[in-house]
């Protein structure tokens, strides 16, 4: 099937169902994360564990499984002494993927998108990324192409752009995606500013999001707000109109991250979900989905949309 059936759901405007979070699920059902690489390096040891995750969002209705591969690039890896398995573990990833998929029959329906960040790595016990490698590490260009073409090469239909909040690296991270010539969805970032408005996730920097809209082009297919709290999403999906009007997805993140752990604290509830997605979908959103603390629990709140 590979993308054509959600290209044609999307032009028709027709309800795409997104999965929830894989990294935080993960941790939830006990699989340890890396002090440095996070959940990248778990499919080493741990698929079945990715594999029934997987499986339990195909059977909620998920059009789109995202791969394992958000920490999986050489940049983060590197820092955890794995750099040379970047490869093996997006193969690994991508193969669990596949195989839930078909393990569930669902082969004509789903598609597996590769999950691609400009993650650098992160100050212990924070969320924010290391200040003395520089706004751009030396090697990150080679990286972010390595990264994209070890998705291809693995088989994704698609490839995820997420957590795009750094003007530079997301402008080189969008280049190597697009040179893969699958479709790419951009998902934009944010946090709270100083004046309670949404403003692109670096912590150290205040930015706002009309800094990224110069990358949001013709070979995007999609733009996401993403891993942003759920009463930040309809002011930005204001600011976004202002310059998109392709189709928009949503999934907002709950929590929050202590590298490498997330924090379950106050996780909206799944009800709570509903109600922001529903409002997202009366405001013309395509797609809908989880990010960082929202489970199959929150997910299932959506199945009903599909047979709408």
């Amino acid at each position: 099937m590979a993308y054509g059936l959600i290209a044609d759901k999307l032009s028709r405007n027709e309800f795409v169902l997104l999965d929830g979070a894989t990294g935080t699920e993960l941790e939830r059902r006990g699989v340890p994360m890396d002090a440095d690489a996070w959940c990248g390096p778990s499919v080493a040891e741990h698929g079945d564990v990715l594999s029934a995750i997987h499986q339990d969002y195909l059977n909620l209705g998920c059009d789109i499984i995202t791969a394992n591969t958000f920490a999986s690039g050489p940049c983060m890896l590197r820092a955890a002494g794995q750099e040379h398995n970047h490869r093996f573990l997006i193969e690994r990833a991508v193969a669990i993927a596949r195989e839930a998929i078909a393990a569930c029959g669902f082969e004509d329906r789903a598609v597996v998108a590769g999950s691609m960040s400009h993650m650098i790595p992160v100050l212990a016990g924070t969320d924010a990324v290391d200040p003395a490698l520089g706004d751009v590490p030396d090697g990150f260009i080679e990286d972010c192409e390595r990264h994209a073409s070890a998705l291809a090469d693995a088989g994704v239909d698609m490839i995820l752009l997420e957590m795009m909040y750094h003007p530079q690296r997301a402008a080189i991270a969008k280049d190597a995606a697009c040179a893969t010539g699958l479709p790419v969805w951009f998902g934009l970032s944010l946090r709270e500013g100083g004046n309670g408005s949404p403003t692109l996730f670096d912590q150290h920097a205040e930015r706002p999001m009309n800094e990224l809209f110069h990358l949001l082009d013709s070979r995007v297919s999609a733009v996401g707000i993403m891993h942003t709290r759920a009463d930040l999403v309809e002011p930005a999906i204001e600011q976004l109109r202002s310059h998109w009007n392709g189709p928009i997805a949503v999934y907002p993140d709950s929590g929050h991250f202590e590298m490498p752990q997330w924090n379950f604290d106050d996780v909206m509830t799944p009800d709570a979900f509903a109600g922001y997605a529903k409002r997202w979908r009366d405001l013309g959103c395509c797609a809908v989905g989880g990010c960082c603390g929202l489970g199959p629990e929150h997910i299932s709140q959506l199945t009903p949309w599909r047979a709408v």
